[in-house]
């Protein structure tokens, strides 16, 4: 009988000792900082509270603009053969709830800049640009220039235009388009999927 009241004051005392260790005080609803914590922080201060993960986001994907594929400059001779061609390569765009319910979008487009029959090694202005936007309402429409250098003896070369920070508000994170386009003009109405 002894040893049976010794087992549970044993275990009695093991779970006042882990309560105190995990900081079981103060007002009822409130959190106390006892020795488990600063085992388990290696210091006297609670670690800041991580942010809510965000599930899942509309993301959608990225559509070209009509007549905004490629770019193209004809020789001036009587044939008017290509000298010179800008093509888009790969779209990709990443989208990232935040908060407040607002979405953080990027997009990335890739050129490719390809010498023609009469074309010569050089340097090409290749003019991008990408609009974010919902109906009539637009969230970012921005156009970049990037060089393209093809260096001698090569036909053609890759660029790439990166535009991050576009943020879309919270009442359009459901429903809004991301367009891309080569010539720098704003996006026409029509469109492709890519």
């Amino acid at each position: 009988m002894r040893m049976e009241w010794g087992r549970k004051a044993g275990w009695t005392f093991a779970v006042l000792g882990l309560s105190a260790l995990t900081g079981c005080s103060g007002a009822p609803g409130e959190r106390g900082f006892g020795l488990g914590d600063m085992l388990l922080t290696a210091g006297t201060t609670l670690p800041p509270a991580q942010a809510a993960a965000i599930g899942e986001v509309y993301c959608p994907t990225v559509d070209i603009v009509d007549g905004g594929s490629a770019l193209q400059v004809r020789g001036g001779g009587e044939d008017g053969s290509i000298r010179s061609q800008v093509a888009l390569g790969e779209v990709a765009r990443e989208c990232i709830g935040q908060l407040d319910g607002s979405t953080l979008v990027k997009v990335g487009v890739e050129a490719r800049a390809l010498l023609g029959v009469g074309g010569s090694s050089g340097r090409f202005d290749v003019p991008v640009q990408i609009v974010v936007k919902d109906g009539s309402t637009v969230f970012a429409n921005r156009s970049r220039r990037v060089a393209a250098v093809i260096p001698a003896g090569q036909s053609q070369t890759t660029v790439s235009v990166i535009e991050e920070g576009i943020v879309v508000p919270a009442a359009y994170a459901n429903s809004f388009e991301i367009e891309v386009g080569l010539g720098g003009r704003a996006a026409p109405a029509g469109r492709r999927r890519s």
